[in-house]
């Protein structure tokens, strides 16, 4: 299985510009096939997962947690489910 690379700066880019709720709000848009403000370009299954992981982000920066942290913890969060498929 080919891992997937993570692009930080551009979750870092959608977490500083967008919400979570307006994250999640371009995800329902994108999944109907509505255009939404969020920009992305790519497959379904990138614009889903980047702006997912963004949300993630900054749901843990509007908690109190510094950026560089909430890129850590989500990075370990994908490290350990690829760890999970991998058994």
């Amino acid at each position: 299985m080919r891992e997937k690379i993570i692009d930080i700066r551009e979750i870092r880019e959608l977490a500083k510009k967008f919400s979570p709720e307006e994250m999640e709000e371009c995800i329902e848009l994108h999944l109907k096939k509505e255009k939404h403000e969020c920009p992305l370009t790519g497959t379904d299954d990138h614009i889903i997962n980047e702006l997912a992981k963004a949300e993630f982000v900054r749901k843990l920066v509007d908690k109190g947690a510094l950026p560089l942290d909430a890129v850590r913890q989500l990075a370990e969060r994908i490290r350990r489910f690829q760890e999970s498929e991998k058994n």
